[in-house]
């Protein structure tokens, strides 16, 4: 009985430090970046490659995608200044260009937004 119950002792030992390393090991893919909050708090921008964080202690928030985003709207009627009625089509570009405001509320987005 003995020997059993070291044996899955040590499984249960292993298993909980494979599912660590696997936790701790990020990969990030080209053109995309990750947010890293250390204890509720920002810590760092993870790039795009392999990345070591700490498992259990950070937490890493989905993927930014930090390629041009195109989004476009049905057409909508509108009248012009000699009263035809025309349709036209829109199309918003955009881009993400500050990596740590998509996901955390930092101090000077709270401070620009605040009432």
């Amino acid at each position: 009985m003995d020997i059993s119950a070291s044996l899955v002792a040590g499984l249960l030992i292993a298993l909980l430090a494979i599912f660590t390393v696997i936790r701790a090991v990020r990969i990030v893919p080209q053109a995309r970046a990750r947010n890293v909050e250390r204890l509720g708090r920002y810590h760092k921008t993870l790039t795009p490659g392999l990345n070591l964080v700490i498992p259990y202690i950070d937490r890493v928030h989905p993927q930014i995608d930090l390629r041009e985003q195109v989004v476009s709207f049905k057409p909508q009627p509108v009248i012009t200044e000699d009263n035809l009625v025309v349709e036209i089509d829109t199309v918003l570009y955009f881009q993400v260009t500050d990596r740590v405001r998509p996901s955390t509320r930092s101090p000077a987005s709270s401070r620009r937004w605040s009432s």
